[in-house]
């Protein structure tokens, strides 16, 4: 089964070291415009990911499986809207 676009860039993320893997992701998504996708290749259902992107991303994003291992796992990852706000303090500075 092949999903794959000619736009859709594949992010191989075996070689990345673990505790790196979903900052990568992530800056990749961020980094899309809407209607913007991008596939990821790994050893492992990346379950856990999709929770985190449910949790950070709310309803931004898409999530298609491609390929469902039992040595690759490859999935869709697009961005369907405008991310929402993350709710970061604003920092203030004291003029007095």
């Amino acid at each position: 089964m092949n999903d794959q676009t000619p736009s859709d860039e594949v992010l191989d993320v075996r070689p990345i070291p673990h505790g790196q893997r979903h900052a990568e992701i992530f800056s990749r998504f961020e980094a899309l415009p809407v209607g913007g996708a991008f596939q990821i290749l790994n050893d492992h259902d990346p379950q856990p990911l999709r929770f985190q992107f449910e949790a950070k991303y709310d309803r931004a994003y898409s999530w298609d499986y491609v390929e469902t291992g039992p040595e690759e796992w490859r999935v869709r990852i697009g961005r369907t809207a405008e991310l929402p706000d993350q709710g970061l303090p604003v920092l203030r500075t004291s003029t007095s």
